[in-house]
C-alpha cells in the first residue's frame, strides 16, 4: 500500500503540473479494439473488450513486481498507468476555466468541457454542481479507488470501463451497451460512496447524509442496481449547505460561480481526507 500511495502522490503532481499531458490521453488504441469486436454483442463482447488489456496490463504488473532494485520498475509502471488513467483533463481546471472565462463564448465553451456525459449543460448552479462532482468521480476518485484496490490493472480496467460505456461516439448495438452502462455505474458505486462519508466529513454532515438518506428513499432504485446517480444529489445539498452558512464570498445558492468555486474547494477536502485515510493505514501497518 505504501508503493501505491507514493504512486498516487507522484501521479497527481505530474498531472497538475503538466496539464498538457491531456493530448497524451488518447484512447483511438481500445476504440479501434471495440471497433474490431463488432460481431460479438451483448455482456460477452463487453467482457473480451474489458479483459484482453486489463489481463494484458495485470500480466505485465506482474513481471515488474518481480525485477530487483526494490520495486521501482513496478512504480514507474504505476505512474505511468496512473497519469493515463487521470483526467483526461483535471476537473479544477475546468472548473476554473468556467469561473474565470472572459466571455459568454469562452464560458459556454468551458461548459461543455465539464460534461460526464452526452447531455447538454445550462447555466444553473445545480446542474454545475452535480457535472463537476461526477467529472471529479470519473476522472479521479473512481480511479485512485481502484488503483489503491488493486493496482495499475484497476485504474485501467475503470478508465476503458467509463469510456467503453459512456462515450455514445462508439458504435455499439443496444445490448453491449447496457452491459457496458451497467460495469461502469457497479465501478463507479462504492467510490461514489466514499465521496459521500468524505464530503460529510468536510462539508455540512446532517446536510450531505440527509440528502444520501432521503435519494435512497425516494429514487425508487432497487438496491441491487448499483445505481451512483445519489453523488448528485448529494453534492448539490452539500455544497448549498456551505454556500448558506458563508464558505465563499456570497450567500446565493443560485449563482453558480459561487456554487462551483465552492465544489472546487470540496473535492480538493475529500482528496485530501482519501489520502489521509490510506496514509494512515499505510503507517498503522508498519507500527502493527
Amino acid at each position: 500500500m505504501a508503493l501505491r500511495l507514493l504512486a498516487v502522490l507522484v501521479a497527481l503532481v505530474i498531472a497538475w503540473s503538466l496539464p498538457q499531458l491531456a493530448r497524451w490521453r488518447d484512447d483511438r488504441w481500445f476504440r479501434l479494439w471495440v471497433n474490431r469486436l463488432g460481431d460479438i454483442a451483448g455482456p460477452a463482447r463487453v467482457a473480451v473488450v474489458l479483459l484482453v488489456p486489463v489481463v494484458g496490463c495485470a500480466i505485465l504488473a506482474g513481471i515488474l513486481r518481480t525485477l530487483p532494485f526494490f520495486d521501482l520498475a513496478w512504480l514507474a509502471f504505476a505512474i505511468l498507468v496512473l497519469v493515463y488513467a487521470l483526467g483526461p483533463r483535471e476537473i479544477e481546471s475546468d472548473i476554473d476555466a468556467i469561473v474565470r472565462a472572459p466571455d459568454t463564448l469562452r464560458r459556454e465553451e468551458a461548459v461543455a468541457a465539464l460534461r460526464h456525459d452526452d447531455a447538454p449543460l445550462g447555466w444553473f448552479a445545480p446542474v454545475l454542481v452535480e457535472a463537476a462532482f461526477y467529472g471529479a468521480l470519473r476522472r479521479r476518485f473512481g480511479v485512485l479507488f481502484w488503483f489503491f484496490l488493486l493496482g495499475p490493472t484497476g485504474a485501467l480496467g475503470y478508465r476503458l470501463a467509463q469510456v467503453l460505456g459512456r462515450d455514445a461516439a462508439l458504435a455499439l448495438d443496444g445490448a453491449t451497451r447496457t452491459a457496458a452502462r451497467r460495469v461502469a455505474d457497479a465501478l463507479d458505486w462504492v467510490p461514489a460512496h466514499l465521496m459521500v462519508f468524505a464530503m460529510a466529513l468536510v462539508s455540512d454532515f446532517d446536510a450531505v447524509m440527509g440528502a444520501w438518506k432521503l435519494w435512497h428513499r425516494t429514487s425508487g432504485s432497487p438496491r441491487s442496481r448499483l445505481d451512483p446517480e445519489f453523488l448528485g444529489a448529494v453534492a448539490r445539498a452539500g455544497v448549498d449547505a456551505d454556500v448558506e452558512a458563508g464558505d465563499g464570498y456570497v450567500q446565493d445558492v443560485s449563482d453558480p460561480i459561487a456554487e462551483l468555486e465552492d465544489a472546487r474547494r470540496v473535492i480538493r477536502r475529500v482528496l485530501v481526507v482519501w489520502l489521509a485515510v490510506v496514509a494512515t493505514i499505510v503507517l498503522a501497518a508498519w507500527f502493527a
